[in-house]
């Protein structure tokens, strides 16, 4: 029988500390906690109340060892609300199913507990493989999947921590591409929405956005750069304080779809036509674009390949594991959104 004991002073609590509380023996705490019913239940009822008392929980991780691995994934994503994440999840997906494996979504909602009890659940399962999108690319640990020799795949943002088979798209570039747009359109006071600065991500188009403006020979101006949540509210939230500025920006690059939705709203409740008074372009493909009533650009990812080539990786690594690890960037692309309006001319 294996256990885990969730005290701080693990090595001064055995199983026949379990046994001696119960006042039972240890095979009959063995019994009772792999849930055999063949206990007495006032013994079993002892049993579970010393387990408890002594912080003793199933060591499912050493059980699974001696079980065949799962032909199941564990995709973990840091906003399951995101439709970036939509055409991604399915690539993954397609890819599992040629293999004839499961994969089990995994929200992580940005926050490191989370994602570590998902790790740990992929480790007690013993599931083939992990595709992480971190929720912090400096604090993010993948040492639990790597003691237990489960293959990862870090998708959409680094893990700067371990060197990692990763997929990513080329998030500079793609700034790059959002701001010479809006200077193409004749704006000249561009401000930057971007998420938080433990993602690699946010980081990169905020460098993208500097770069750009360099690259044109336009001012760089701090208090036009926010730093927000990768959420609605945030880009929301940003672009309020940005209106509010005493020069205020008459274009916004945001630096993930969720943002721009909360950019737009902002300022239609501000009464701010968009985008003839203040031009917005979001990075990742908008796909209720379509129905907007003016004319929107944005920085489109190939989300379906992220997710097909990170399964890919996947299954290679699982195949070949002494491979050095590989990152792949691909590239972005311009996207513009004729809108309700002009498609209907």
């Amino acid at each position: 029988m294996d256990y885990e004991s969730n005290n701080e002073n693990d090595d001064a609590v055995t199983i026949h500390d379990v046994a001696a509380t119960a006042r039972v023996s240890p095979s009959t705490v063995s019994r009772v906690l792999n849930g055999h019913a063949t206990v007495n239940p006032v013994l079993a009822a002892r049993v579970r109340d010393a387990a408890r008392t002594l912080g003793y929980r199933p060591n499912a991780v050493a059980r699974s060892l001696r079980r065949k691995v799962a032909a199941v994934w564990a995709l973990v994503i840091s906003d399951i609300q995101n439709p970036f994440f939509t055409s991604l999840v399915r690539g993954v997906e397609d890819v599992a199913n040629a293999q004839g494996c499961s994969v089990v979504l995994c929200n992580s909602d940005e926050d490191l507990k989370k994602e570590r009890r998902y790790m740990e659940v992929a480790v007690a399962e013993r599931m083939s493989g992990v595709i992480l999108s971190a929720a912090s690319s400096t604090d993010s640990d993948i040492g639990v999947l790597r003691r237990a020799s489960i293959p990862v795949v870090a998708i959409d943002r680094r893990i700067l921590a371990d060197n990692v088979d990763t997929v990513l798209v080329d998030n500079r570039a793609g700034a790059q591409m959002a701001v010479a747009e809006l200077l193409g359109q004749g704006r000249t006071r561009i401000a930057c929405i971007t998420g938080p600065r433990r993602v690699s991500s946010a980081v990169e188009r905020l460098e993208g956005y500097r770069n750009g403006l360099k690259s044109a020979g336009a001012a760089l101006d701090d208090q036009l750069v926010q730093m927000a949540d990768f959420k609605r509210k945030g880009g929301y939230q940003a672009t309020v304080a940005l209106m509010a500025l005493d020069e205020p920006p008459d274009a916004i690059f945001v630096a993930n779809n969720l943002m721009t939705i909360g950019a737009l709203e902002a300022l239609w409740d501000m009464g701010i036509d968009s985008p003839a008074t203040v031009a917005v372009l979001g990075f990742d493909d908008l796909p209720w674009a379509a129905v907007t009533s003016g004319s929107v650009a944005s920085v489109a990812q190939p989300t379906y390949e992220l997710g097909r080539l990170a399964a890919t990786m996947l299954v290679e690594r699982r195949t070949t594991p002494n491979m050095a690890p590989r990152t792949v960037v691909l590239q972005p692309s311009l996207a513009r959104h004729p809108g309700a309006r002009r498609a209907e001319q």
